[in-house]
Order: structure tokens, then C-alpha cells, then sequence
């Protein structure tokens, strides 16, 4: 896609997920892409960002709350929005110990429970990383049993660092005994499904193949060597007031942009 259709204010939010890859490094294709595509929900992924750097007064400026979930260097989620941004919760909600990385944060936005998530990428099959993972995942299911119904309008978006199905990656042969398509990572995610959670975009488009992260290495892009791991799960009645769903593409073309592309989603209201 090149850009996301017009919104027409008041009967719709234009909700968005986005892994940055430094938000400090990016600013300017952020404010460039917030010009242009005018969301009013951002879920943002490795802003690797410290609390207290995290630009609130930017996004203030622009008329957005803020809520982040910061590490320094390393890892960050964050949610922006200027619909309404109620009952902020960084990190699990389980009432065990907290979870070392800053991965995931959740907030009230225009009435839907929104997450923004960074599951772990896992690494290699045999590594302690992998096994990370997918107590991760496990864990998230456990937080929405904990703290959602899946009754209501529920949103988990971001950086799943997991490709639902074959239909997800490029050349799905090129990547056997590797992280983001094992069977134990697929299942995790389909756990999350039986728990009441949608894949949006598969919803509406059952069939193409369209990706979200693309290396930077080996001219990937262009080649469209990519995956589909940026993704926007959603409860059933969540699922059904998504109107529109598509990458955006635009924002992984240019100078020094992110290795993701925003996945861009209109929900009615």
C-alpha cells in the first residue's frame, strides 16, 4: 500500500503497531509518518529507551498521552494515543515477579484494552532465549486470563517475533530448524487464539502474502525476502469492528528507516 485511506473522525480509530528499532534513531521517520498516516493509536516496539528519555513532551505536542515501558538500551514498549489513554499497567499484571525485559504494556484507548507487546525473539532452538519465549507467551495468556475477558474488546498488537503459518515467510524452506516458525512457537500462538484472540489481518486477507519485518542485509526488501511477524490479535468482538488492515510498506522505504513496517488497522467506535 502507499498510504492508508482518509479517516473520517468520530466513526472510526486508526490503530497502529509499530517496532521502531530505536526511537531515538527513527524520530524523524516518526514524525514524518505520524504527519502522513495521522493514527490515533500507536503501539510502538524496542523503542530502547530509558524511562525517563522516552520523548512524552513530543507526542504531547502533537496532542497524544503516553505510556512506556522503558530498558535503556535494550527492548521498550510503548503506547501513544489521543483517543483516551486509562488504566496504564507496565509489564505483567500476575502477581508474580516482575518480568526482567520491558516487553509489555497495556492501556485503556478509546474503550478497547490495548497491548503493546514484544515477545522475545528466541534466538536459536537450543538456546535458554527460546525456551524464554515460549514461557513468555505462556505467561501473556495467563495475564489475559488474569486480567481480560475475551467477552470484551481486547487488543494485543506488536512484535510477535513468530510467523503464524508458511503463508508468513517468504520461502518457508530456507528457514527449517529456525527461530519465529517452530511448531512450539506456532502453538504458543494459537494458544493465545483458543484463549479468544483473531489474527485481524488474516481475517481479511485470507490468503496473500504480505510482510511486515524484512532484513537489512542482502537487499531483502526489495527482493521481498520477508515475514510476517508484526501482528494485531484481537477478541472476537474487537475482531469484528476492524474495518481495514494492510502494511505499510511506504515506511520501510527511504533513509534509515526501521526493519519493520507499521501494521495499520481502522476500528469502528
Amino acid at each position: 500500500m502507499t498510504r492508508p485511506p482518509p479517516i473520517a473522525y468520530g466513526s472510526h480509530v486508526r490503530l497502529a503497531t509499530w517496532n521502531v528499532n530505536s526511537l531515538r534513531a527513527r524520530m524523524p521517520r516518526v514524525e514524518e509518518w505520524f504527519a502522513d498516516v495521522r493514527p490515533d493509536v500507536v503501539c510502538m516496539q524496542e523503542t530502547k529507551l530509558a524511562e525517563d528519555a522516552f520523548p512524552a513532551d513530543f507526542f504531547t505536542a502533537l496532542g497524544y498521552e503516553s505510556v512506556h515501558h522503558g530498558q535503556g538500551q535494550w527492548n521498550g514498549v510503548a503506547i501513544v494515543s489521543r483517543v483516551g489513554l486509562e488504566n496504564p499497567v507496565r509489564g505483567f499484571a500476575d502477581g508474580r515477579d516482575p518480568d526482567p525485559e520491558a516487553r509489555l504494556v497495556t492501556a485503556t484507548c478509546a474503550g478497547i484494552r490495548v497491548s503493546s507487546v514484544y515477545v522475545p525473539n528466541g534466538r536459536e532452538l537450543d538456546h535458554d532465549h527460546y525456551r524464554y519465549k515460549l514461557a513468555w507467551m505462556k505467561r501473556l495468556v495467563a495475564h489475559l486470563e488474569a486480567n481480560e475477558s475475551p467477552s470484551t474488546d481486547v487488543i494485543v498488537t506488536g512484535d510477535f517475533n513468530i510467523a503464524p503459518d508458511d503463508r508468513d515467510v517468504h520461502d518457508p524452506a530456507k528457514y527449517v530448524g529456525s527461530t519465529h516458525v517452530s511448531e512450539p512457537e506456532r502453538e504458543a500462538l494459537r494458544e493465545l487464539e483458543r484463549w479468544g484472540m483473531t489474527d485481524v489481518f488474516r481475517r481479511h486477507h485470507p490468503d496473500e502474502k504480505l510482510f511486515s519485518w524484512w532484513d537489512y542485509r542482502a537487499g531483502a526488501f526489495n527482493q521481498g525476502h520477508g515475514m510476517r511477524i508484526d501482528l494485531v490479535m484481537a477478541t472476537a468482538s474487537a475482531a469484528t469492528k476492524c474495518r481495514w488492515i494492510s502494511v505499510d510498506r511506504q515506511a520501510r522505504k527511504g533513509d534509515k528507516p526501521s526493519d519493520h513496517a507499521p501494521v495499520v488497522v481502522d476500528i469502528d467506535v
